[in-house]
């Protein structure tokens, strides 16, 4: 059996290296010679550019339910996500059915937003005025550590084109912010959940990493980022993304993200983690029927004929 998603490791982020199995796990290899990786208590591997990986090391990896994603430069850009390990559409269908009914979605939307507050909201509340209590909210946050830290905040404000353009606090809130859209991602796929199919967020391949990472940003990524910048503004991507792994541990994000996706859903069950890994990916499931699902990989011709 896999390790719980609330047991393991939260991510790994490594660039200009190469990355091959080792014995039932992997290495990577830099000019610093060889560093052993713990990939079945890992959540999340980031691989950033300058990176190779075999082929066998993507396998082990898999077998070990560690998602790997190509990302950009600090890890501030997603390219491409591997394939999780579970094999259940049991939270994913559960996923649809909330975002495909309007009264649903609009019941996740409203917890989303009031789990994102330490006290109760008034139950009378429109989506407008939550999505106001939500702007105040970070605002006040931003403000907050600004004070606590003595760094200049003039608002969120980047250049895709241009990284460096950014002043450090900016940077490193981007550096911080990759690093928990990569441990959400990595918790939501494992838990068989779609990336894509978000609530408050729509339209883009990440928007339920969005929705699930909005939950902590201001707990941890703000503080993180402000902290990092009052002590040094150098290197500040880096530093930030250490901090983060470290808070991540102390504050044991990872075992709250799967409950709180449960939560947010209205599942009365936890939602499914890690279970063991099924090397027969090709295995037929079953078939859908009004009646309650049949055996697949069946010839239905000849079940006509004998029946």
């Amino acid at each position: 059996m896999l390790p719980k998603v609330r047991d393991s490791l939260s991510y790994l982020y490594v660039e200009h290296c190469r990355i091959e199995q080792d014995g039932k796990a992997v290495a990577l290899f830099d000019q610093r010679g060889k560093t052993p990786i713990p990939c079945a208590n890992l959540m999340l591997l980031m691989l950033g550019p300058g990176t190779s990986i075999t082929h066998a090391a993507i396998r082990a990896l898999a077998a070990n339910g560690c998602l790997v994603v190509w990302c950009g430069e600090e890890g501030t850009r997603f390219y491409a996500q591997g394939l999780g390990e579970t094999r259940s559409a049991r939270n994913l269908l559960w996923q649809v059915q909330q975002w495909a009914d309007p009264e649903r979605r609009m019941a996740v939307v409203q917890r989303l937003y009031r789990m994102r507050f330490p006290e109760p909201l008034p139950a009378d509340l429109t989506l407008r005025q939550l999505r106001g209590r939500e702007g105040m909210r970070v605002r006040w946050a931003y403000e907050k550590a600004s004070r606590e830290t003595g760094v200049p905040w003039l608002g969120r404000s980047y250049d895709r084109k241009d990284w460096r353009a950014a002043d450090p606090v900016n940077r490193a809130l981007s550096a911080a912010s990759a690093c928990l859209y990569g441990v959400c991602h990595a918790a939501i796929v494992a838990a068989g959940f779609s990336p894509a199919i978000g609530f408050i967020h729509t339209g883009k391949i990440l928007s339920f990493v969005y929705d699930i990472a909005d939950l902590y940003k201001a707990e941890v990524v703000i503080p993180i980022a402000f902290r990092v910048v009052a002590e040094s503004d150098r290197d500040v991507e880096a530093r930030a993304r250490r901090a983060c792994r470290e808070a991540f541990r102390e504050r044991r994000l990872l075992a709250r993200i799967v409950p709180d996706i449960g939560r947010a859903l209205g599942m009365e069950a936890e939602p499914e983690e890690r279970t063991e890994f099924d090397d027969d990916l090709a295995a037929p499931g079953a078939l859908w029927d009004p009646e309650g699902e049949v055996g697949g990989g069946i010839n239905w011709a000849e079940q006509e004929r004998s029946g």
